[in-house]
């Protein structure tokens, strides 16, 4: 669905704009248990995007698998919470920081981390779904 799709269902625009605010607060909140010291691995954007990517692993198979289809719980959680709650521009940034200080093998370890543990960590949601839907 484009946005243009929704521009004309307010109610719908409403859902993403409240999941965002849950899921903003809720990496904000993530951000504050684990501080980020410079010159050092990002270890609060690492552990929000991957952990946000597990859920969207999960999420999707259970929206799409278990219930029947809704014009609010995508876009209020998959959209609206989950988008907020991961970061891409937060991670380039960070990646950018390091490599402009000088540590190239950590921004590159830090990139790497988190594409494979995104990816991973995205598997593992789909699949705990499924196996949890036939239990």
């Amino acid at each position: 669905m484009g946005l243009e799709r929704h521009a004309r269902q307010p109610a719908v625009l409403g859902a993403v704009a409240a999941g965002g605010a849950l899921g903003a607060a809720a990496r904000y909140g993530l951000a504050q248990l684990v501080p980020l010291a410079r010159h050092t691995f990002p270890w609060a954007t690492w552990l929000t995007n991957v952990s946000g990517s597990f859920a969207l692993g999960l999420l999707v198979v259970v929206l799409v698998d278990r219930y029947p289809p809704s014009r609010f719980l995508r876009p209020l959680l998959a959209t609206g919470f989950l988008g907020a709650y991961t970061t891409y521009s937060t991670f380039a940034v960070q990646a950018n920081q390091l490599i402009g200080e000088g540590r190239a093998g950590l921004a590159a370890s830090y990139v790497g981390a988190s594409l494979a543990g995104g990816l991973i960590a995205g598997a593992v949601g789909m699949v705990a779904s499924r196996r949890l839907r036939r239990a």
